[in-house]
């Protein structure tokens, strides 16, 4: 017997009930950023991998998929570079690289086409990415990033809109999350403070790690990277600040009062915070020092976004990045973004059972088929169901009820419309719900009406 065909691990096949609640999904979300004046944008699956390589740090470039060369790949390559250093080798092999993220493409396009775009320039975009990552509950190698960015602004303004937008989302999605809020510039001025602001990435790198690793470890690797016990121990207080917001924030003023750097750092999350509560904006934040988001191109605001009632790692995450597009040519345009990683929204909705009932199935009438003149007037009755835009089907054979209820019933289709011979004779149809199991006897004029 042949062997069934498979896919890749870390990929997953959606089935077309699975589609229709992830459109759910992806139709909420485009809702709200339309609200706040957002356009779209779509960029190739690949890019060159010159453009990805060195912008998510050297633990992100080990995740790129890379795509080996076309026809002679080995062209040229001698025996040494062959056998050489891996890195290298592959980079020669593979011209090409999956897109790890949205935002470093996005980066590259504003750059490409910064002559035919309006700044700032607002744009939302909702594609896949790709990770060569260890698959596990939670963790794809393939997986949908829904991204929205602000570039060429460098106002708090857009911070706030970020916070409202992921209010917004979530309460339509129906999922209780909390907000954690840091700010790369106070990770400067604790990695200043402690001796060490030549170490800031190693720094911002392992504590990013504390809730999954926990303190003791993070230590630990703060040790390998060659931070010495004094600033080790200067840091535990820092990290453990408890406490609202507001207090933890007016601590840090004294913690950091000796670093600038820090200190704007403290007072641009005051000022976002203070714009958010003017709004009285219904989401649970709270000042995390722990939140680093390990990616290199992070300058300003960090945001990063918990489930509170389902157990799995953050659903949405991101923030402020001043030289980003200096990278290919373009300095002094700033940007921050907000990414919703739609899977792992998908699964949390999935556990806690949030998926509206209409995301079941897209049909909501079935016209039952009994061949003949029934047939004919079942056709006409469905198309004007359709014209109302209301999403029928007519059974595609005569066959027996049973069958055909039965087909309602798997296709979780609301509602059964029955003409036969007594239907067709009375001029009124059968309507029934396969919910209560409740019929009516409904005017062919008025169907409609009751469908909807």
């Amino acid at each position: 017997m042949a062997q069934k065909p498979s896919i890749p691990k870390g990929t997953r096949d959606f089935g077309p009930e699975e589609m229709i609640r992830r459109n759910y999904i992806f139709d909420t979300i485009k809702g709200v950023f339309r609200l706040y004046g957002f356009q779209p944008l779509e960029t190739p699956a690949m890019e060159n991998l010159s453009t990805l390589l060195g912008k998510y740090g050297d633990e992100g470039d080990k995740l790129l998929f890379k795509i080996l060369n076309s026809g002679d790949f080995l062209s040229g390559v001698s025996d040494e570079q062959l056998h050489g250093n891996p890195n290298a080798l592959s980079t020669r092999l593979c011209e090409k690289g999956l897109r790890y993220d949205l935002t470093v493409p996005l980066a590259r396009y504003v750059v490409q086409h910064q002559g035919e775009i309006s700044f700032p320039f607002k744009r939302y975009q909702i594609q896949p990415v790709w990770r060569a990552d260890r698959p596990q509950k939670g963790r794809y190698r393939e997986f949908y990033q829904c991204d929205v960015d602000v570039i060429g602004s460098r106002s708090l303004l857009c911070e706030v809109d970020l916070v409202e937008i992921v209010a917004k989302v979530f309460q339509r999605l129906g999922i209780r999350v909390t907000l954690k809020v840091n700010n790369r510039k106070i990770l400067y001025g604790i990695a200043e403070t402690i001796g060490h602001a030549d170490k800031m990435i190693d720094i911002t790198v392992a504590i990013d790690k504390l809730e999954k690793i926990g303190l003791e470890a993070v230590n630990g690797e703060l040790r390998e990277k060659g931070i010495d016990e004094r600033a080790i121990e200067a840091l535990q207080p820092i990290l453990s600040l408890e406490g609202a917001n507001g207090a933890k924030l007016a601590r840090l003023r004294e913690i950091l009062a000796d670093s600038p750097v820090g200190l704007a750092g403290v007072t641009e999350t005051e000022t976002i915070l203070s714009y958010v509560e003017t709004l009285g904006t219904e989401l649970e934040i709270e000042l995390d020092l722990s939140l680093a988001r390990g990616l290199n191109y992070y300058t300003g605001a960090i945001f990063e976004v918990k489930a509170r009632d389902f157990a799995i790692g953050s659903i949405c995450g991101g923030g402020r990045y001043d030289d980003l597009t200096g990278i290919f040519g373009m300095p002094n345009t700033s940007g921050v973004g907000i990414s919703f990683g739609a899977d792992r929204i998908y699964d949390v909705m999935t556990g806690l059972d949030l998926f509206p009932d209409d995301t079941k199935g897209t049909t909501r009438a079935l016209m039952l088929n009994f061949g003949g003149e029934e047939e004919r007037v079942s056709l006409r009755l469905a198309k004007n169901l359709r014209e109302a835009g209301i999403a029928c089907e007519v059974y595609p054979e005569s066959a027996k009820m049973k069958k055909q209820m039965e087909y309602a019933n798997r296709r979780a289709v609301p509602w059964v419309v029955i003409v036969g011979s007594d239907e067709l004779a009375s001029g009124r149809a059968t309507v029934k719900n396969m919910a209560t199991g409740e019929q009516q006897a409904v005017a062919f004029d008025e169907l409609i009406n009751r469908i909807e």
